[in-house]
């Protein structure tokens, strides 16, 4: 089959910074990889290569057998990709619901005269209204998110990024920023949304949480590829522990 994603060597230099050196990594139809490495590692401007804010010097990302070179942040959402972000940015004089019924409205916003001509929202309420359910979030549908605590907002940031109807979801340290009980319920969310069939890249620095809901994790250290294979068995390798700890 092919991969949902493909990131394939890829380089990126800041200058005479050395961000991401030669990186690759693989993610099937249905994988839940946890992406780590200690700060400075290069995480999220890998991460940036994948969704388009920044060109890589050498190498592609493929989704779905599709190279995404060329291809803006917008189109490659349109393509299949949804990012859910680390600092979570909902619209905060909207509902809730009315946050994710704009997202479930994406299809129409391709042009604005397409828009225009857009008034029924049935289909759009009725979707907001099963992913906030999904992401257990519907008994704050009509709330304003700047009423409610982060945790929250992280569950909305899903549901917006699940109104996208994505092939790939992308998780941008999800749980930054929570206590240990908040922590684990979004990751069991996150795991929950894996079983239903989502593939997920979820960057994360609770190495708790990530041993805990993914089968496979791909480590990076100093912008290179140092790892990838079962959770268990990569994040006991010496090299692996090095990494973060300075020794094995």
């Amino acid at each position: 089959m092919t991969p949902v994603l493909e990131v394939k060597e890829v380089t990126v230099r800041f200058g005479g910074v050395l961000a991401v050196d030669n990186a690759s990594v693989t993610l099937g139809a249905g994988d839940l990889i946890g992406f780590v490495g200690p700060n400075g590692a290069g995480k999220t401007t890998l991460m940036r290569v994948i969704t388009g804010i920044i060109k890589p010097q050498h190498g592609s990302v493929w989704l779905e057998g599709r190279d995404l070179a060329g291809l803006s942040i917008n189109q490659r959402v349109r393509a299949g990709l949804a990012l859910a972000q680390q600092i979570v940015q909902p619209l905060r004089g909207m509902s809730v619901l009315s946050n994710v019924i704009l997202a479930c409205g994406s299809a129409k916003t391709v042009n604005p005269f397409k828009a225009m001509k857009s008034f029924a929202r049935h289909a759009e309420i009725d979707t907001a209204l099963q992913l906030l359910t999904r992401v257990g979030l519907q008994d704050v549908a009509d709330a304003k998110p700047s009423n409610l605590p982060l945790g929250y907002l992280k569950r909305l940031e899903v549901a917006r990024a699940l109104a996208l109807n994505p092939k790939l979801l992308l998780l941008d340290e999800p749980l930054a920023g929570l206590n240990q009980s908040e922590a684990s319920a979004l990751a069991d969310l996150i795991r929950t949304l894996n079983q239903d069939g989502l593939s997920i890249l979820l960057i994360e620095h609770n190495l708790r949480e990530v041993m805990r809901i993914c089968p496979q994790v791909y480590v990076q250290d100093l912008g290179k590829s140092l790892a990838f294979g079962e959770a268990k068995i990569i994040m006991s390798r010496p090299d692996v522990m090095k990494a973060y700890l300075g020794t094995s």
